[in-house]
């Protein structure tokens, strides 16, 4: 064996040390104190519902009473609903029914949207709070507050509305008429349920709705198209940590002078919202 003296037995060993530092370490791992870059919290939702099974029979049963009417078979294949065709069912599916019945036409549609942030900086539900309040925004709730802003959790807004909210307000549930081409017997049918009716002493004006999700509203539509009957068309949209939820009721009479009750429409969807975020959770 080869004799090597101490001192440079321990100079050899210094440089080996220092050479495989060199190798190994990375400027950001050498450098104590050094920037970190935090990566923002997934959603607290990975996956969807099957949106053509979230809503019991019960339920459909209630919302096209029309079904009840049909042979067996086609009962199955109207509660059984149509998908909503989509490229990613991971972020988001959907499904729509339809029933017709001696009085009327009611449709039915259920919309779930699960958001995912590609930003590192910015988290799912921000995303989808963000999403959520551009959707608020375009439907210009009356007395909504100010473009980009609008509130969560149900905060309150003013029973006047500004004038973007009263130009939205004509062919809405708020017009005072619940009609955009309002008849005599829209005004005098106790149950249109509209405000400005005997029947209509409750506010169903397009408005934020409370203890549904993180946020939520109500929009309530009537059309006319030349001289069809009315078609009147409830939209409720909620959030729910990083998902989006959509549903959409409507009616159309078979008689041209009758109005589609609001009311009624209104009480059914939100019950169904209601119902849809629980599902989500589950």
């Amino acid at each position: 064996m080869a004799y090597v003296p101490g001192v440079a037995l321990l100079a050899a060993l210094a440089v080996g040390c220092s050479a495989g530092s060199d190798g190994s370490a990375t400027d950001a791992d050498s450098k104590p104190g050094g920037p970190t870059v935090t990566t923002a919290p997934p959603g607290k939702y990975r996956t969807l519902p099957a949106p053509c099974r979230a809503v019991p029979g019960s339920t459909l049963n209630d919302l096209l009473p029309g079904v009840a009417e049909l042979p067996r078979q086609q009962q199955e294949k109207a509660l059984r609903g149509s998908p909503t065709i989509t490229y990613d069912t991971d972020r988001k599916v959907g499904c729509s029914w339809k029933a017709d019945a001696p009085d009327s036409t009611r449709n039915l549609s259920i919309d779930f949207e699960r958001v995912v942030s590609y930003d590192p900086l910015v988290s799912d539900d921000d995303r989808a709070r963000s999403l959520y309040v551009k959707k608020e925004n375009a439907a210009e709730l009356p007395g909504s507050s100010t473009p980009g802003t609008a509130p969560e959790k149900g905060a309150p807004t003013s029973a006047g509305g500004g004038e973007k909210g009263q130009e939205k307000e004509t062919g809405k549930a708020g017009d005072g008429t619940g009609s955009a081409d309002p008849s005599p017997s829209a005004s005098a049918d106790p149950s249109s349920g509209t405000p400005g009716t005997p029947g209509g002493g409750e506010d169903l004006r397009p408005r934020v709705v409370d203890g549904l999700g993180d946020a939520a509203f109500l929009d309530d539509l009537l059309t006319r198209a030349g001289s069809t009957a009315q078609h009147r068309t409830v939209s409720v949209v909620f959030r729910t940590s990083n998902v989006i939820v959509t549903v959409r009721y409507g009616e159309q009479p078979a008689l041209v002078t009758k109005v589609p009750d609001s009311k009624e429409l209104q009480d059914k969807a939100q019950a169904l919202a209601r119902k849809l975020a629980e599902v989500i959770s589950e």
